[in-house]
C-alpha cells in the first residue's frame, strides 16, 4: 500500500538511498535537507535544519497540507563529532546533541498530533552500535544516540493507545561519507594536547572500519522491509556478524572484560 513517507536527511549515505527505494516502491516520499542537493532525488525535497524550530513547523505542515496525513517517519539525519570529552569543542557538543537528538524529539512532537488525528503510524529512529556501547573519542555522538534509545522506549509506550509504532534501527559501520563529515568537527589537535597520540591512534581504527562497512543501500532495503511489515520487530540491528556479536557480549560479560575487548579493537593502551 502506498504510504506518505517523511525522512530526514537525503543528501547523502542512508538517507539518499532510502529516498531512492521508498520512491522507487511508489510511496510518496518527502525528504529533508539542509542547502541544495547536489543531484536530482526522486523525491519531494523540504528545507529543513533540524537546529531551527521553525523549519520543522514549516515542513511538517506541508506534508500534513498536501497528503492530508504521515504514514512513516523515519528520523535519519544526523552529524558526527570526534575528540577527547576533554578537548573537545563546546559549540561542538552543543551541535552533536542539538542535531542528533533534540532535532529529532521536536522533528517527532511535531508530526504526533498528525498521526494521533489518523490513529496510526510508525515512526523509525536510527541510532547506531554507538547507541548501545560507548565509543572512544566518539563520546557525543554515542551520549546522542544512547539518548535516542531512552527516548524511543518511553515513545513506544506512550503511543501504544494511538496505534503508533516506534521502531529502533542500530546500524553497524557503513560505507558512507561519515569519516569526511567527521573531519569538520574534530577536536583540534595539537602536540600539547595530552589525549593527541591516543586518539590519532583510535581515529585510524574508526576511520578503517567505516571504509570496510557495508554499502548504504543495505540499510535501505531493510528499511523499505521495516515499512511493509504489519508487525515489525521494536528493535533491528543491521551490522557485521563481528558487531553484532559485540552487542551480545556487550550484555553477558562482566562490564571490565567487555571494556578491554573494546580498548583492544581501538587500541587504547
Amino acid at each position: 500500500m502506498k504510504k506518505v513517507i517523511l525522512i530526514t536527511g537525503v543528501s547523502t549515505g542512508f538517507g539518499r538511498e532510502t529516498a531512492k527505494l521508498l520512491a522507487r516502491k511508489g510511496h510518496i516520499v518527502y525528504g529533508t535537507i539542509r542547502s541544495n542537493p547536489t543531484e536530482e532525488l526522486p523525491c519531494n525535497i523540504l528545507r529543513m535544519d533540524l537546529t531551527d524550530t521553525s523549519y520543522i513547523k514549516t515542513a511538517v505542515s506541508e506534508v500534513a497540507a498536501r497528503e492530508g496525513r504521515i504514514d512513516v517517519l523515519i528520523n535519519n539525519a544526523g552529524m558526527h563529532t570526534g575528540g577527547p570529552i576533554e578537548s573537545s569543542p563546546v559549540r561542538h557538543i552543543d551541535l552533536q546533541m542539538d542535531t542528533n537528538f533534540l532535532g529529532m524529539v521536536h522533528l517527532t512532537r511535531e508530526v504526533l498530533p498528525v498521526m494521533r488525528t489518523q490513529n496510526s503510524g510508525m515512526i523509525i529512529n536510527i541510532s547506531s552500535i554507538g547507541g548501545l556501547m560507548g565509543l572512544p573519542f566518539q563520546a557525543f555522538y554515542s551520549a546522542s544516540k544512547f539518548a535516542i534509545e531512552g527516548f524511543s522506549e518511553a515513545l513506544r509506550m506512550e503511543l501504544r493507545q494511538f496505534n503508533i509504532k516506534v521502531v529502533v534501527v542500530n546500524p553497524g559501520d557503513f560505507h558512507t561519507s561519515n569519516s569526511a563529515n567527521r573531519r569538520n568537527y574534530l577536536a583540534p589537535s595539537c602536540p600539547d594536547d595530552p589525549y593527541n597520540e591516543q586518539f590519532k591512534r583510535t581515529l585510524e581504527v574508526i576511520e578503517r572500519d567505516e571504509r570496510n562497512g557495508q554499502e548504504p543501500g543495505i540499510l535501505a532495503g531493510r528499511i523499505a522491509r521495516i515499512i511493509e511489515c504489519r508487525n515489525p520487530r521494536q528493535r533491528y540491528i543491521i551490522a557485521s556478524f563481528d558487531q553484532k556479536l559485540a552487542v551480545i557480549l556487550k550484555y553477558l560479560l562482566p562490564g571490565k572484560l567487555f571494556g578491554k575487548i573494546l580498548e583492544s579493537h581501538y587500541k587504547i593502551k
